[in-house]
């Protein structure tokens, strides 16, 4: 079985630090890359980084030189973290992480799969 799941997320003041985890586990054959979005209150969700499965990274202007993408692999687990540093109020949102062109090792092709989110609120 697949899955993805986020963790990490929780409450800092204003210039803190967080660091987020996704970690996508099963009979996973290949997949196309992992990505950060979130969705802030009363707004769409955003895509603000992502890794390929080769390393090359994207990240949105929101927060590019203050967030920090990685990814690990480990048996039948990726890791992907983030690292957030300088943290806004405005960084305030639920955060997902999604696995993109995923296929297992049955054959099963999966678009793109999503994570349960995860909460970071920045206030004083």
């Amino acid at each position: 079985q697949v899955q993805l799941v986020e963790s990490g997320g929780g409450q800092v003041q204003p210039g803190g630090s967080l660091r987020l985890s996704c970690v996508l586990s099963g009979s996973i054959y290949n997949f196309a890359g992992l990505r950060w979005h979130r969705q802030a209150p009363g707004k769409e969700r955003k895509l603000v980084a992502g890794i390929t499965s080769g390393g090359s990274t994207y990240y949105d202007d929101s927060v590019k030189g203050r967030f920090t993408i990685s990814i690990t692999r480990d048996n039948d687990k990726n890791t992907m973290s983030v690292q957030m540093n300088s943290l806004k109020p405005e960084d305030t949102a639920v955060y997902y992480c999604s696995a993109v062109r995923v296929v297992t090792s049955d054959g099963d092709e999966y678009t793109e799969l999503w994570g349960q989110g995860t909460l970071v609120t920045v206030s004083p």
